[in-house]
């Protein structure tokens, strides 16, 4: 069976319903944010031809006739559900290729890597991702001789879940030339045996050395994914992302599904690097395209690591490896000068740091880069997961927006307190707190690190628990956000934080009429209750591109 042929097939499931003229929509519980931040409630929507909110209306009001009109049965109706950071193209090529994010321990992974080896005989390169070895409980980074008695013949590449390290076999180290002779380059480490043989893990930019070399998708590959994508966010009711990292051929692939009339979802792109920032943009950030479905807003750039793989930049060392700091991606003054490049030609800042150390020096860049590059720039950190206390205010001060995933403290806990120490997670996925500072929260998944599931992460943000209830009363509970806070990190705040607050975000008058019908209200609903939210219908610019299974089956009967 062809990739084009399964190509079709998914496409179909992208059907829409379109709203040809004016339309309203009635009997619904409607929740959404007013033009100052504060939640509003309405009982009817009024959809114009061009995909556009028209007005809102409370049950009581006069409603002008419309040419249609749609019973939304008491429903919970939301504004559309932004990913305020997440990876489009990994996430669809996650899906179509092994996945190992739900295995539990090595043998299980291998076990995994070793059938579909078997059920692939063709793929001249086995690749995947979502290896951890924290869930593993393998106190370790797994190794090439393991992996070569899976698969001893066939290159095996896989990323780990949160994409900062790569574990290959001997035929894949083999490949791209890692040998014991090979120097760890800026930014990245090669795990080594004892002797200096490459253990068979490399981590953040050393993973480039095998990336290079693992033979690149088609496009009709990336056609592939980014409608699998698709489908799976839109039935997570997410209608907007900020695609974090986007390539050339990435950008190739949207704008061939925009000119096909395929794009359903608004990218929001962050591009990768400077090269892939000046090819897509030019002079400057694009206008939005296809009815406000695509927009290259900016540049992302890395600052250090991740936790997990040891990579995040501390102040101090590692509570439970001593002998390292993390790693440096980008160094202080590099980071400056590609900020600056940026900021000349009016691109926005999207920069990941995580560890204390590299928010301190984002921090420091931006109050030095704003007295030149003034107005209106949204400078973004993306993650803002360890921050030193001393910093939290400079959020605020310096209007430096926290890019955050609620999911990532749920997954992290027990990680963060072994790799920071108990005397160190004061300011660690710190929501309330930057809040509190005067910055802008806007909450994504992270995906494919996480989930795209906006209602776990709203949950989260609540709680600080995870879906067990644990710990009971919530992990540093001071940090919870209320229920407003947590919805609007995944609407209006994140539409804000991506230029599109004119656009979409909200429901209200002039905006796109991107919406989401689910099955419990998030301003009153139980925590356990939100995290189980079921998406009913997924509605962008006034065409549903999503419906539930079982709702189409009981309304054919």
């Amino acid at each position: 069976m062809s990739l084009r042929w399964i190509a079709a097939a998914a496409l179909a499931l992208l059907a829409t319903t379109p709203v040809h003229a004016d339309t309203m929509v009635i009997n619904v519980n409607g929740v959404t944010f007013d033009d100052k931040g504060q939640p509003q409630r309405f009982a009817a929507l009024q959809i114009g031809p061009d995909g556009k909110i028209k007005a809102l209306f409370q049950s009581k009001d006069k409603r002008p006739k419309t040419q249609y009109q749609i019973d939304g049965k008491g429903r919970t109706m939301i504004p559309g559900l932004i990913d305020a950071h997440l990876h489009v193209m990994e996430l669809g090529f996650g899906a179509l290729t092994l996945d190992l994010s739900e295995t539990k321990s090595l043998a299980e992974a291998l076990a995994k890597i070793r059938a579909y080896a078997a059920a692939h005989p063709d793929r001249p390169w086995i690749t995947g991702r979502g290896w951890n070895q924290e869930a593993w409980g393998l106190g370790r980074f797994p190794t090439a001789a393991e992996l070569d008695a899976a698969v001893p013949g066939r290159p095996v590449w896989l990323a780990r879940v949160d994409g900062h390290a790569g574990w290959g076999n001997s035929a894949a180290l083999n490949a791209a030339g890692v040998t014991a002779a090979s120097r760890d380059p800026a930014g990245g480490r090669i795990e080594r045996l004892a002797g200096g043989k490459p253990a068979g893990v490399l981590v953040d930019d050393a993973a480039l050395l095998v990336d290079r070399v693992v033979p690149p998708p088609r496009p009709d590959d990336r056609d592939l994914a980014f409608d699998t994508a698709q489908r799976l966010l839109l039935a997570r009711g997410l209608t907007a992302v900020a695609d974090m990292g986007t390539s050339i051929e990435d950008w190739q692939t949207f704008r061939r599904a925009g000119d096909l009339g395929r794009l359903r979802l608004r990218v929001m792109s962050y591009a990768m690097g400077i090269e892939a920032m000046t090819l897509i943009g030019g002079p400057g950030p694009t206008p939005w395209l296809y009815d406000d479905r695509l927009r290259l807003n900016g540049l992302k750039l890395y600052t250090d690591g991740a936790l997990g793989s040891r990579g995040a930049l501390l102040k101090a060392p590692y509570a439970d490896a001593p002998q390292t700091r993390g790693i440096v991606r980008t160094g202080e003054t590099q980071l400056k000068n590609l900020m600056s490049r940026a900021a000349m030609d009016n691109f926005q800042l999207a920069i990941h740091a995580i560890g204390d150390a590299a928010n301190a020096d984002v921090l420091d860049a931006i109050e030095e880069l704003a007295a030149t590059y003034r107005g209106d720039r949204r400078w973004r950190i993306e993650h803002a997961q360890v921050v030193d206390p001393l910093d939290i205010p400079r959020f605020g001060k310096l209007g430096v927006i926290a890019s955050m995933q609620p999911i990532h403290q749920v997954s992290d806990r027990t990680m963060a307190e072994a790799r920071l120490g108990p005397g160190r997670l004061t300011g660690a996925y710190a929501w309330k707190s930057i809040a509190n500072a005067g910055a802008r929260l806007a909450f994504g998944s992270d995906a494919p690190v996480e989930l795209p599931d906006p209602f776990a992460g709203m949950a989260a943000a609540l709680t600080r628990e995870d879906a067990t209830g644990q710990p009971f009363g919530g992990w540093l509970p001071q940090e919870r956000v209320d229920r407003a806070a947590a919805l609007a990190g995944y609407t209006s705040g994140a539409a804000w934080a991506g230029f599109a607050e004119r656009k979409f975000g909200r429901l209200a008058p002039g905006l796109r009429a991107d919406f989401v019908l689910i099955d419990v209200d998030p301003l009153l609903a139980a925590p356990a209750a939100l995290r189980k939210a079921r998406v009913l219908e997924t509605w962008i610019n006034g065409e549903k591109v999503f419906e539930a299974p079982r709702q189409r089956e009981a309304e054919s009967r």
